[in-house]
C-alpha cells in the first residue's frame, strides 16, 4: 500500500508508460478531468498483478478509469450502457453496464468526445445519488 494520494499514485501509473501509451493515458486524463473537473481521482484493484492498481475516476459513484493492456490502453466508463453518445464505445459492446473505448499505437484521442462521455456518466451518477 502507497501512504502517496491517490493522484500521486496515478502519476506513478502514468509515469510507468512509455511511448504512445504514456501519451494516450495523458491526453485521456486530461478529458477526463475537463469533462469533470469535480471528479475525485481513486486508484483501486491492486494485486500482485498490478500492484500499481487501476486508476478510477468518482463523482458519487464511479465515473471511468484507465487501464493498460498488452495492445491498447482501455477507457471504461462504469454505466456506459446508459450514455447516449455511444459512437466512440469499440469494446465490451456485449456488456449490459459497462462500456469501453480501446486505444492502440494509431488511435488518436478525441478529447471534446471524451470529456463529453465523462460528463454524462457523472451527472447519471448525481442523478442516482
Amino acid at each position: 500500500m502507497s501512504d502517496k494520494p491517490d493522484s500521486e499514485q496515478i502519476d506513478d501509473i502514468i509515469a510507468q508508460q512509455s511511448g504512445w501509451k504514456h501519451d494516450v493515458y495523458v491526453a485521456l486524463r486530461a478529458a477526463i478531468r475537463a469533462g469533470d473537473p469535480a471528479a475525485v481521482e481513486v486508484v483501486k484493484y491492486k494485486k500482485p498483478s498490478k500492484p500499481e492498481g487501476v486508476a478510477f475516476w468518482t463523482h458519487e459513484g464511479d465515473v471511468c478509469f484507465i487501464d493498460v493492456l498488452k495492445s491498447a490502453v482501455r477507457l471504461t466508463f462504469s454505466k456506459g450502457a446508459r450514455l447516449t453518445d455511444d459512437a466512440l464505445f469499440n469494446t465490451r459492446l456485449d456488456s449490459k453496464v459497462v462500456r469501453a473505448i480501446d486505444f492502440s499505437e494509431t488511435s488518436s484521442v478525441d478529447a471534446r468526445a471524451i470529456a463529453a462521455l465523462v460528463e454524462e456518466a457523472a451527472e447519471l451518477n448525481v442523478q442516482a445519488g
